[in-house]
């Protein structure tokens, strides 16, 4: 049998409370609990802009948000600048293939790491943990708490 709605708070049956999930779960603007909202905005820069632009009122979802538009904006910048020394180096004859071979090594291993960093980050989010990317996370919670 279904539970009975409650007119004044209508989503108050299907939230878990914060004590025995560890997660935020009241609702966002969006209308998702606050750590799926978290984990979604994860995902670099294209889910961060779009949930920082739609969640006007919590906080974590907020903040998750700009570390993802931060970071994955660095994400993009550093594909930019390897791009740039790759084609300049790369291009030097007789020692161009050994580095183009270093800095493929180089692009892979922080490749990596970005990956990892962004599967930390979206575990964290949906746990309900606020975890600062280290370097990206301080910025995104100034950028957060000034508005």
């Amino acid at each position: 049998m279904p539970e009975p709605v409650d007119p004044i708070d209508p989503v108050a049956p299907n939230t878990v409370p914060a004590s025995e999930s560890g997660a935020p779960s009241h609702p966002t603007s969006t209308g998702l609990p606050s750590n799926v909202a978290a984990a979604l905005a994860c995902f670099p820069l294209i889910g961060g802009i779009i949930f920082y632009l739609l969640e006007k009122r919590d906080s974590f979802v907020r903040f998750y948000a700009m570390q993802s538009i931060i970071f994955g904006a660095a994400w993009i910048l550093f594909g930019l600048v390897w791009r740039i020394f790759y084609s300049i180096l790369a291009s030097i004859p007789g020692i161009g293939v050994i580095f183009a071979f270093l800095l493929w090594l180089v692009w892979a291993a922080v490749n990596v790491a970005f990956l990892i960093i962004l599967i930390i980050a979206i575990v964290k989010a949906f746990s309900g943990v606020r975890w600062d990317i280290p370097w990206v996370g301080p910025m995104a919670r100034k950028q957060v708490d000034a508005l």
